[in-house]
């Protein structure tokens, strides 16, 4: 499955999220990519397909949800890395700098996460969506220092326009005994 497009929809209820959802896959043919509640209270969907069939599910989505959607996200040309970095499929060999942008919302992670991507030579290993940290999300980031950075730049500073950004770090030449704790 071609997974280059991704629509996501944020809600303040469970209940109005878990019958968003039903309504989203019954309005088009698409894939859920994860659906879960998150903390405090909220419930967010990600769903991937053609073009046509998630903006469908998305019109569906927030019209089912009406009041209660908070956030939501169309990207219908999403860098390749970033879904399997949200169903933590990626293999990473290399270890030159590391960086973590971290973020108040589902919606800005995920978004940052495809601009740092697009931005520069980087490899996007995580994008942790909320579940277990208080409504918080991250991306990583991996690479030579100056991608990196530059991948960091344009991620921070989308996250940070949305008023959103929790923190951010860069770390060049990370010690090789962090590597199992953070891939």
């Amino acid at each position: 499955m071609d997974f280059s497009c991704i629509g996501v929809l944020e809600f303040n209820s469970i209940a109005a999220g878990i019958e968003s959802m039903d309504r989203m896959i019954k309005a088009a043919p698409v894939t859920i990519i994860d659906a879960k509640t998150l903390c405090p209270g909220k419930f967010y969907i990600i769903v991937t397909g053609e073009v046509a069939a998630v903006d469908a599910s998305l019109t569906d989505g927030k019209k089912t949800g009406g009041a209660y959607l908070i956030d939501e996200l169309f990207i219908p040309n999403l860098h390749h890395q970033i879904i399997p970095a949200i169903t933590g499929t990626v293999l990473v060999e290399t270890w030159d700098a590391l960086a973590v942008i971290e973020s108040f919302s589902v919606v800005s992670s995920i978004v940052a996460g495809d601009l740092a991507a697009k931005e520069a030579e980087v490899i996007i290993p995580e994008v942790r969506l909320a579940t277990g940290m208080g409504g918080k999300s991250y991306v990583k980031i991996l690479g030579p220092i100056d991608d990196v950075e530059a991948s960091v730049r344009v991620g921070v500073e989308y996250v940070k326009q949305k008023g959103l950004l929790c923190k951010h770090v860069i770390i060049p030449r990370p010690h090789p005994d962090m590597q199992p704790y953070f891939l």
